[in-house]
């Protein structure tokens, strides 16, 4: 049994590869400036501005090209990334070696304060794709059935 979406993208398949494209070229533009700019001011939350960069471009292609098990783990891990880093922006700055919780902020990463500088579209957008991951896997399997 394939666990492939039968059809091409199409609606909201399209809209969420065209989300996480846009996140990904904005998180890869933000992170390499604040890396080659200032990484010793936060080496830790750069790092991870930079990890989130590689997810939302792993997540983007595998929603493209349909690599299931891909996108899964890797909007899995985004979710887990935005509630963890969020979290910690929030409630321990310094862990992250973040002087401030400001999600405008010289220092503040995508996933800083549950992605606010970017209206928190790194915390929605995860759920919205894990339920159209969801949503496919149904689909295949009903279409299986008959």
């Amino acid at each position: 049994m394939s666990t492939r979406r039968p059809a091409a993208l199409a609606g909201p398949g399209r809209i969420l590869v065209a989300v996480y494209a846009v996140l990904a070229i904005a998180a890869t533009g933000r992170s390499v400036f604040q890396i080659v700019d200032r990484f010793a001011e936060a080496p830790i939350a750069f790092s991870l501005s930079a990890l989130a960069a590689v997810v939302y471009l792993l997540a983007t292609l595998a929603l493209a090209l349909r690599w299931d098990a891909v996108a899964w783990a890797t909007i899995g891990f985004e979710l887990v990334g935005v509630l963890v880093i969020g979290t910690l922006s929030v409630a321990a700055p310094a862990v992250l070696g973040l002087d401030s919780i400001d999600p405008f902020g010289r220092e503040a990463t995508v996933w800083s304060a549950y992605g606010a500088g970017y209206l928190c579209v790194p915390l929605v957008l995860p759920v919205i794709g894990l339920l159209y991951l969801w949503r496919g896997r149904r689909a295949v399997a009903v279409e299986s059935a008959h």
